[in-house]
């Protein structure tokens, strides 16, 4: 008798992601989703900040602050916003990717491996090899997927 593989399939079909830059049409999708994010890290701002913060997002003329959206059937579902910066140390610009998030019921598939794989992308296009960004200590379920996509540094944040 010949031993046979069993192959299990997940009932879950994988979700079609598209990633994408930050559009006009999209300041209430983005708004909700970075709200949502700002409220994990217990974080309210007054409104004019999400309105200037979208406006340098979708500004064409501010090449330094750009953002992501990850969008499954044409419904945001994750964000990325990331800052092309100089670097005393280098001569290319760095990027800091300073927001990403998912919704709590799309995490787990890939979603923001796709986002970083982005944001990965336009720093690459831009002539930055570096690419560098923060998490609370606290954040296990993010940290495993950035000790699979980044390198852990020793360096602690501080600020005034």
């Amino acid at each position: 008798m010949r031993s046979q593989k069993r192959v299990f399939t997940s009932l879950r079909k994988p979700p079609m992601i598209s990633v994408r830059p930050v559009a006009s049409p999209d300041e209430l999708a983005w708004r909700t989703l970075w709200r949502s994010y700002l409220a994990f890290y217990e974080i309210d701002l007054p409104d004019h900040v999400y309105r200037t913060s979208f406006r340098r997002l979708v500004d064409p003329t501010i090449g330094d602050y750009q953002g992501l959206l990850a969008t499954e059937s044409a419904t945001a579902v994750g964000l990325a916003h990331c800052i092309f910066h100089r670097h005393g140390w280098k001569i290319e610009n760095v990027c800091y990717l300073q927001d990403l998030y998912v919704e709590p019921q799309h995490r787990g598939s890939g979603i923001a491996r796709r986002l970083i794989d982005a944001v990965y992308e336009k720093a690459d296009a831009a002539g930055c090899g570096d690419v560098y960004w923060m998490t609370q200590t606290f954040n296990t379920v993010a940290r495993r997927l950035y000790d699979r996509v980044g390198v852990a540094t020793p360096f602690m944040k501080y600020r005034r």
